[in-house]
């Protein structure tokens, strides 16, 4: 009698699975990687063309940090003083019980 066993397990799933999340994350990133680099490219090409844009680009790339760093400077990010409940649990008997007690 011969026994055929089911179908031999291949490791191909795995790989395709990780293919496809490859891919994804291809298509995903594509699109900003390609404008940084684009970025750096043409830049580049100004640069090699005409000197002074380098100058230029700089000037502003260094401007435009000093706006920012002032901006985020200046913005309101503290919170009034005031005491905070942090909604701890007191120690002993609820007030109302005590009041009850004394009453009687």
């Amino acid at each position: 009698m011969t026994t055929t066993s089911p179908r031999p397990s291949r490791p191909w799933g795995t790989l395709g699975a990780g293919a496809a999340a490859v891919a994804a994350c291809a298509v995903c990133c594509a699109g900003p990687i390609l404008a940084v680099l684009g970025g750096i490219g043409v830049t580049s090409a100004l640069g090699a063309l005409w000197m002074p844009a380098l100058a230029v680009l700089a000037v502003a790339a260094g401007l435009g940090i000093l706006v920012v760093r002032h901006r985020r400077r200046t913005a309101p990010c503290r919170t009034a003083r005031a005491p905070a409940d942090l909604g701890m649990p007191t120690m002993g008997p609820p007030q109302e019980m005590d009041d009850s007690r004394s009453a009687r």
